[in-house]
């Protein structure tokens, strides 16, 4: 059991930190290409920080522990919402911008409740996500795309257009850093997972709330 906790911590360190070289030599690439820290902000480093969670995702997909992938997407969006909001909130009191709730917040309950539906699977006598509800989930993140490139092609008319679009990092430490990144992300999501289902086996208890929970 303490084996197991502790390879559970180990891939949960890999899994960030490979996630943090990732987004900074993705960031770093990005910026030598001239894109500017606005795209920068709204695409690599946002799809960055999902990157340990995709990893662990995919591993429990493939090794048959469903409970694991909704337990994690399921518990890491509450984890966001409640603690890190509410964390953030009594720090410094937060101000919401009226698109944000006019439009981003919208969109985030229509995912809750398609998620909804495509669980349930009303009228069938399985509950299953089937390639069908994954195609159509794909084909509404890229719809999510598409909003933000249009909002980034907004946004952008009010950027200076004098912002510097300089790396400090050489071309070679740029791709080295995403090596590594990568690397860590699948070392690290392989030991959570798997440490994660025998943590599970050993107390007993479902999958699920080690996804909710730990993972």
């Amino acid at each position: 059991m303490i084996i197991n906790i502790l390879l559970l911590l180990v891939g949960l360190v890999i899994l960030v930190k490979g996630a943090d070289f990732l987004v900074d030599g993705a960031s770093a690439l990005a910026k030598k290409y001239r894109i500017s820290d606005l795209a920068i902000g709204l695409t690599i480093v946002a799809f960055g920080t999902s990157a340990p969670e995709l990893v662990v995702n995919l591993f429990a997909s493939a090794e048959n522990h469903p409970e694991i992938v909704f337990g994690n997407i399921i518990g890491s969006n509450l984890f966001n919402l409640f603690a890190i909001l509410g964390i953030t909130g009594l720090i410094m009191p937060i101000t919401v911008q009226s698109s944000t709730v006019w439009k981003e917040i919208p969109i985030s309950f229509a995912a809750i409740v398609l998620l909804f539906l495509v669980g349930n699977d009303f009228g069938f006598e399985t509950q299953i996500v089937s390639r069908f509800d994954g195609a159509f989930l794909l084909l509404c993140f890229f719809g999510f795309l598409w909003y933000v490139y249009k909002q980034l092609k907004t946004d952008t008319k009010s950027v200076d257009s004098s912002e510097k679009f300089e790396s400090k990092l050489p071309t070679w430490k740029i791709y080295t850093f995403m090596g590594v990144g990568l690397a860590g992300l699948i070392l690290g999501g392989k030991l959570v997972v798997d440490s994660a289902v025998e943590i599970a086996r050993l107390l007993e208890i479902s999958e699920t709330i080690v996804g909710l929970t730990i993972v």
